[in-house]
């Protein structure tokens, strides 16, 4: 009895923690560097598509940033985006090709960037020692995190609202809180309520590149609890086991 009673006490803690993994809750003035981590992972792992934007930045292996020995290449074969950078944007085309500075014309359609930095790098290593590629899309995009298992959305025009966003990304899973989404812009993080009318109407913001919505999933305290520890469960179990086993031998 008295076992069944520590087991029970420990999945009561064990079901206060588990929420550790709910991410972006509302601070004020901040958003967590976790937020930049993630969104970093799921735009490597995006695959690049027929005219996507790329800026490409060349290192050395020591992390020096070399130079373009032939920079007309660079103003022949690349457009000047309308940031403040003044970094070329290399457009790929509707073969899926890409034409770049010494290297020619790669197609990289259909490649994750961080698999087009590793082509570029073995083509690039003809004529630098060990050099390092950083590939960056800067396509009108948004970033989908949380439930809806992390997905970049491009955006074709200017006037995408939050829920065509979520429509794209094949709508919201049946693990997800419709009346917790979070929409974090800059430093700003907004709550929006898709579960009723008015929060629809008041919540179905036009959303802007570089935007990053956040799909709270549906908690499940007691699977969370196990899957968390599951070393303490298995610990218990272990000692219940040995228990029993002196007990039938006496």
């Amino acid at each position: 009895m008295r076992f069944f009673i520590l087991v029970f006490s420990v999945l009561l803690v064990s079901c206060g923690s588990y929420k550790q993994n709910i991410m972006f809750n509302s601070t004020e003035g901040h958003v967590p560097e976790k937020l930049k981590r993630e969104t970093a992972t799921v735009e490597s792992n995006y695959k690049i598509r027929k005219n996507d934007q790329l800026t490409l930045a060349l290192y050395s292996n020591e992390g020096e940033k070399l130079i373009d020995p032939n920079p007309e290449l660079t103003t022949q074969n690349a457009t000047t985006p309308n940031t403040t950078s003044s970094a070329p944007v290399y457009v790929v085309d509707v073969s899926g090709v890409v034409r770049f500075p010494m290297v020619g014309e790669l197609n990289l359609e259909n490649l994750t960037l961080r698999q087009a930095e590793e082509v570029l790098q073995k083509e690039y290593a003809r004529f630098f020692k060990g050099p390092y590629v950083h590939l960056t899309c800067v396509n009108k995009r948004v970033v989908l995190l949380g439930a809806v298992t992390g997905q970049v959305i491009p955006l074709e025009n200017d006037n995408v609202k939050l829920l065509e966003v979520l429509a794209l990304a094949k709508g919201l899973p049946n693990d997800s809180k419709a009346g917790n989404i979070k929409l974090i812009r800059g430093e700003q993080v907004y709550e929006v309520d898709l579960s009723t009318i008015q929060g629809f109407k008041d919540g179905n913001m036009i959303v802007e590149p570089g935007d990053v919505v956040y799909v709270e999933p549906v908690r499940r305290p007691f699977s969370e609890a196990l899957r968390d520890n599951s070393g303490v469960f298995s610990l218990l179990v272990s000692i219940a086991t040995l228990v029993a086993v002196i007990y039938n031998t006496r």
